[in-house]
């Protein structure tokens, strides 16, 4: 058996401006290609804004005025980004992990999913619809699922940049300035672990995300500073 992939891991204990995180992320991961720098994790909060991605629609930015406004460069649509909600900026080498993509994506998600079942939570993925969701449906009523993780990332010459955000306890309403990842049908919301009644802290996410990134991503984690 291998040993495991040693990985950095590093939190910011205070928001992080958006544009001054992509651009240390951005340096670190090709860092990581060009000078053998290891792979990093960076667990981090943002002040409230919004961000594009590749494939976003003017109109599903319905609030251009309520936050900031920008373009991620990652795959996706809008997002919301903001207090209580964990972003994770992954930089990993996906060349030597395979190369495989779309195991990679799998990944991200299971990552996610394992990470929830530390709170009883039974979450999935949804074919058209990215991202890790609850369901709640009632029994008996009308179909109601709400995304609680989103996903988008990125790779430059097979290295990941971006990643994933779990909303631990966000200002849920904050999300109604945008139409999220462009999905309109309201049988389809957007949750929180707070707002599901889970007595759940960023510590808690943070220490759940750990231990099931170890499994999913067989490697061994080793706190770090974040990137400047």
């Amino acid at each position: 058996m291998s040993e495991p992939r040693k990985v950095l891991w590093a939190t910011s204990p205070h928001p992080v401006d958006y544009q001054a995180a992509v651009t240390a992320m951005e340096a670190y991961a090709r860092s990581i290609r060009e000078n053998g720098a290891p792979e990093l994790v960076w667990l981090l909060e943002h002040p409230s804004l919004y961000t594009s991605g590749t494939s976003a629609k003017r109109e599903d930015l319905r609030d251009p005025n309520r936050f900031p406004v920008f373009d991620a460069g990652r795959g996706g649509q809008y997002t919301y980004h903001g207090p209580g909600q964990r972003v994770v900026y992954v930089m990993l080498d996906v060349a030597a992990r395979g190369r495989d993509v779309r195991a990679f994506v799998a990944n991200l998600e299971r990552w996610i999913i394992e990470a929830l079942k530390t709170f009883n939570l039974d979450a999935g993925t949804r074919d058209g619809r990215v991202g890790v969701w609850i369901d709640r449906t009632q029994s008996g009523g009308p179909l109601r699922e709400d995304k609680i993780a989103a996903i988008g990332v990125r790779l430059k010459r097979w290295v990941s940049f971006h990643g994933i955000s779990l909303n631990v306890e966000p200002e849920l309403e904050h999300f109604t300035g945008i139409t999220p990842c462009g999905i309109e049908d309201p049988r389809f919301g957007v949750t929180s672990l707070v707002d599901l009644g889970l007595p759940v802290d960023m510590s808690d996410a943070d220490e759940a995300l750990r231990r099931s990134f170890e499994t999913v991503f067989e490697s061994a984690t080793n706190d770090a500073p974040a990137p400047a």
